[in-house]
């Protein structure tokens, strides 16, 4: 059985952070990016999650989903970082949205499928 590791590909690790955000919003949570990272990483490695979170936030745009990766915020501001493509005024309304979403009923995607997506968009 494989494991996610510090040597894993982004496409993988965007499974890995996929994986955790579907579960968080099923239970209406927001996660900080030092939160997320210390889920996946054991360790605070926020700084490393732009790209990875870049697959999931394109794979949703591009299969008309609701923008899963805006329930991770910065710690201070409370808001997704710059990069996350979600109109801030339209924040709350997007959050809910991923709240209400049925997550555990999709396939979750292949790391493929979110490196496709990041590829077509950056």
């Amino acid at each position: 059985m494989g494991k996610f590791n510090p040597s894993s590909k982004h496409p993988d690790r965007a499974l890995q952070a996929w994986q955790i955000l579907i579960s968080a919003a099923m239970n209406r949570q927001t996660l900080t990016y030092k939160g997320l990272s210390q889920l996946m990483y054991k360790k605070e490695a926020a700084g490393v999650l732009d790209r990875i979170l870049g697959h999931i936030a394109y794979f949703c745009s591009d299969n008309k989903l609701p923008a899963l990766t805006s329930i991770v915020v910065g710690k201070g501001r409370g808001t997704p970082g710059k990069d996350i493509p979600v109109d801030p005024n339209l924040m709350d309304r997007e959050r809910e949205k991923v709240y209400e979403y049925d997550w555990y009923n999709l396939y979750p995607p292949t790391p493929s499928q979110l490196a496709k997506s990041f590829a077509e968009n950056i």
